[in-house]
């Protein structure tokens, strides 16, 4: 189980609260990219799927049928060694924050390689186009390994 964070100790000005609030969770411009280049190649999908065993956490997208999981991690929620930037208001609770985050993407890992899943994720950053690349080639290994395994 991965560790809570504590209560957040309050926004230092209305401007930035209202401003994080603004964060979409889901639906993400990468996100959206992504889906639009798999559906214009034939690939289905579903949106926000539930995860086995850890059934608060969902896959950004997942296919189902080939067990591939695909997250988009945003460069400040979960740390990105190239991007992410601490804010200087309320340092030390952002950063144990994200350092929860990243546990948590971690437990998240593991859950679903342990129950059989291929886990993709890929940085807010990275271009839509090489993301589809990566997992239409994933794709293809594990409809391959399905289709090999039905016949054994």
């Amino acid at each position: 189980m991965t560790p809570a964070v504590p209560p957040h100790p309050g926004a230092s000005t209305p401007a930035i609260s209202a401003r994080m609030s603004t964060f979409p969770r889901r639906d993400t411009k990468p996100e959206l990219a992504l889906r639009q280049l798999m559906h214009a190649s034939g690939r289905r999908y579903r949106v926000n799927y539930p995860i086995p065993a850890r059934r608060r956490r969902t896959m950004d997208i997942a296919f189902t049928r080939s067990r591939v999981a695909i997250f988009i991690d945003g460069c400040f929620w979960h740390g990105c060694p190239q991007h992410g930037v601490l804010p200087v208001s309320n340092r030390a609770w952002w950063d144990q924050k994200i350092q929860v985050t990243k546990a948590r993407d971690l437990d998240t890992t593991d859950a679903l390689l342990s129950a059989g899943w291929v886990v993709l994720r890929f940085w807010e950053h990275e271009p839509a186009e090489k993301m589809a690349a990566t997992v239409t080639e994933a794709l293809a290994l594990a409809d391959h390994r399905r289709h090999d395994l039905g016949r054994a």
